[in-house]
């Protein structure tokens, strides 16, 4: 998760170096193209890792994706041209994105009865903990860009030394043969997951959006570029806070019911963004709020398929639904600039999170209640 962070953050940090005609030289719809393909690969890497990792052990498939990931980010910063920059991130995604259903499919099977939700979140921070490093190295690096990538290939090397050394086989025995990707369809799983994918996906609207935009939109309601930028701070220290809160309330009070309550909350606070506050103070408190719930409700969709499929299935069911998500991942972000570019993001953004956050409610409320939680 940590590397998840780093690594989205890291190319936002370096777009403006790579788009300077001094320095990079690269357009903006370039750079654009290749953040695109970047979370394409994320997407497909995280649907297919996680049908491996069912099929064949979580370990061997874990190693894969560290590698895939750490390499072609290390060769990122020498190639020379758009495309390659776009293949190369593509493949990258593909072992980042393959990381995530892995790894939290792991932490939930080794948590201790009762604390699934906790297991599946604390790991989440990290993509918190991993943006603030690479804004921290983005900054120390400067025109030095290649170094952010540099940095975070070798720390990906010695993690997979780290994982290769000291990472057991889960006791799931592979066969290879044990379960289809298609058997998340079967009728006992169908409405769990199409009520799964639509969750996760307007839930990733709603966070790279306003992740990429919140400073922007902000900034055209009237509020300074400094505050706007604080502003994104708050939102996301309310999400490392709602992911600890939810959950440890998703394991006392159900899944389910939790993730209706985050959602809507998600919903109403965003809404509220869209009324000029007076006070940075009170904006400030309302950008928490809403980061406690945002954030975690798209991660409490995980723990819902933690509960929803068999543990054969787990991690193909946390894989297809984060993989599907990315798509609002990529959609959220590109609705919300041409609001932007069409003078509309404020308040208008907030009202198109606000209904994306609704949606996810109805949709949630269709599931059935998994009789684990």
């Amino acid at each position: 998760m940590v590397f998840e962070g780093y690594d989205i953050v890291a190319l936002g940090a370096t777009i403006p170096v790579l788009t300077d005609p001094n320095v990079g030289g690269f357009s903006v719809d370039e750079m654009n193209w290749v953040n695109t393909f970047s979370l394409i690969g994320v997407g497909v890497g995280a649907a297919f890792m996680g049908r491996l990792a069912d099929r064949f052990g979580r370990r061997r498939p874990l190693l894969l994706a560290v590698l895939v990931f750490s390499i072609f980010t290390l060769i990122f910063p020498i190639m020379p041209s758009a495309t390659l920059m776009g293949l190369v991130r593509f493949i990258a995604g593909l072992g980042l994105g393959g990381c995530m259903p892995v790894a939290l499919a792991l932490m939930q099977e080794n948590a201790p009865v009762g604390r699934r939700a906790l297991a599946n979140n604390l790991p989440m921070v990290g993509y918190h903990l991993g943006a603030v490093l690479a804004s921290l190295a983005g900054k120390a690096a400067g025109v030095h860009w290649s170094l952010l990538y540099y940095l975070g290939g070798g720390l990906g090397l010695v993690l997979l030394a780290l994982l290769w050394f000291k990472l057991p086989e889960s006791d799931i025995t592979p066969s290879g043969e044990r379960t289809s990707i298609m058997d998340v369809l079967k009728p006992k799983y169908l409405r769990s997951s199409i009520g799964l994918w639509i969750a996760a996906f307007m839930g990733l609207v709603l966070v790279y959006g306003l992740n990429a935009w919140l400073p922007k939109i902000m900034g055209a309601a009237g509020y300074p570029v400094a505050d706007s930028l604080t502003m994104l701070f708050v939102l996301n220290l309310g999400a490392i806070a709602g992911l600890i809160i939810s959950a440890y309330a998703a394991d006392a009070k159900g899944i389910k019911l939790i993730s209706l309550l985050w959602f809507a909350a998600s919903a109403v606070f965003l809404v509220l963004l869209a009324v000029p506050f007076g006070s940075q103070v009170l904006l400030n408190t309302v950008l928490f709020v809403t980061g406690v719930f945002v954030f975690s409700s798209q991660c409490l969709m995980y723990v819902y398929a933690g509960h929803v499929y068999p543990r054969d299935m787990v991690a193909t069911g946390i894989g297809l639904a984060s993989g599907i998500g990315r798509f609002g991942a990529i959609i959220g972000p590109y609705v919300t600039g041409l609001m932007v570019a069409a003078g509309t993001a404020y308040p208008g953004a907030f009202f198109l999170y606000g209904g994306a956050a609704l949606i996810a409610v109805l949709v949630i409320a269709q599931i059935p209640k998994p009789k684990s939680a």
